[in-house]
């Protein structure tokens, strides 16, 4: 008997399982995939993501595996240019854009190293219950048998097409169209830190990465989806060309040191987070666009969060998991909402013109600026700009 079992061990799972396995709990850790492997990501973690890495004594790990500190941020839209760095938070000012492959490995190592049990290729195709209806584990096929194993609590860690939301029905809460299709690949010898172009129906991102790579990025309405698959890499070269002429120019010539990869599938909901032996944790119960590359620093929060409220109280009677896990989900969505909301928006590629008001304002001011790359970030508020200093500007 367990007293969690993760299904799902990517950068929500995978800490979840290392938090609670550092409490004292027993703790099985599954995911379908194998070890190391990658997915389709934006890479992208921001400083609230950077100050958690630290706080989880993970962060020293991280930048030794040769990921690029993120120290400087520009971004162009229309006339203006702002550059500099955000304020940081927990002395956090850099960011850090780590591929997948690396980051899930080191937070699957922190879970082993925790005492959690890791089992890879293992897919869930079931849950077990008691006589009451209550989730008291899980059953599904790992090495070609099948196998079951029972615990207080099933987590789904396990993304946004997630076996454990559907197998329970968790409802969506809030679920709004999808506005992106988005198409990145790497190229070497093509300096940039962190750089992002914007323009009407257009987004183009550039971020440092391992090996010396930098993630071009691109997004496109979710409206064209169909005519840039047709001819993807074409339209994702088009897209530069015309947002980030730049950036086009570095990469003239270069060829992509990996195929291009993409989707049209960003979905924007939140799901019930909890139920009876069950919570859903990251992309699994909230998911959105990835063009303000939320994804990764708001499952560390999820997890956090999670663990803040159920860590003590798993394995005690059920009533005081379950209130614990309401708790949970009530703070996952007073927590997230606002940034849910402002990457619907940014997700709209329409940079109307009093955003475009605000911006030129700012970036005539250092201070404005930083406090504009927080907002970016995830760390405050778009109303922390409002400061004496920027309404007299504008």
């Amino acid at each position: 008997m367990f007293d969690a079992i993760v299904v799902g061990a990517r950068c929500a799972g995978a800490p979840t399982a290392m938090l609670l396995a550092r409490a004292g709990h027993r703790v099985l850790l599954l995911d379908k995939g194998a070890f190391g492997s990658d997915t389709l990501s934006t890479h992208l973690i921001h400083q609230p993501g950077i100050a958690t890495l630290a706080r989880w004594s993970l962060l020293d790990t991280l930048r030794a595996t040769g990921c690029p500190p993120l120290e400087r941020v520009s971004y162009e839209v229309a006339d203006i240019r702002l550059e500099g760095c955000a304020r940081g938070v927990e002395g956090q000012r850099a960011a850090y854009a780590p591929r997948r492959r690396v980051l899930d490995a080191v937070l699957v190592e922190a879970a082993i190293a925790a005492g959690a049990e890791y089992r890879e290729k293992c897919q869930v195709t079931g849950l077990l219950y008691d006589d009451s209806g209550r989730v008291v584990g899980v059953e599904g096929r790992h090495g070609g048998r099948p196998f079951s194993e029972r615990a207080h609590l099933v987590v789904g860690a396990d993304g946004m097409r997630s076996t454990v939301a559907d197998l329970v029905k968790a409802p969506y809460t809030v679920e709004d169209p999808r506005l992106t299709c988005a198409y990145y690949t790497y190229f070497t010898d093509v300096p940039a830190t962190m750089e992002l172009h914007e323009r009407a129906g257009a987004w183009v991102a550039a971020v440092a990465t391992h090996d010396e790579a930098t993630l071009v990025l691109t997004y496109f309405p979710q409206s064209r989806f169909d005519e840039v698959r047709a001819d993807a890499f074409g339209a994702y070269l088009e897209q530069i060309r015309t947002t980030a002429p730049e950036l086009y120019e570095r990469l003239d010539g270069k060829q992509p040191v990996e195929r291009l990869r993409g989707t049209g599938d960003q979905r924007n909901f939140f799901r019930q987070a909890s139920g009876r032996g069950w919570v859903l944790v990251g992309d699994s119960g909230h998911h959105k666009d990835s063009i303000t590359a939320r994804g990764i620093s708001d499952a560390f929060i999820q997890v956090e969060s999670f663990v803040k409220h159920a860590g003590p109280v798993l394995g005690s009677s059920p009533e005081r998991l379950d209130a614990a896990l309401e708790e949970y989900a009530k703070e996952r969505d007073n927590t997230l909402t606002a940034g849910y909301e402002a990457t619907l928006g940014v997700a709209q590629l329409d940079p109307h013109e009093q955003r475009l008001s605000l911006l030129r304002a700012v970036q005539q001011d250092a201070e404005l600026t930083s406090i504009y790359f927080d907002t970016v970030a995830g760390i405050g508020s778009v109303g922390a700009l409002y400061t004496p200093k920027l309404l007299a500007l504008l």
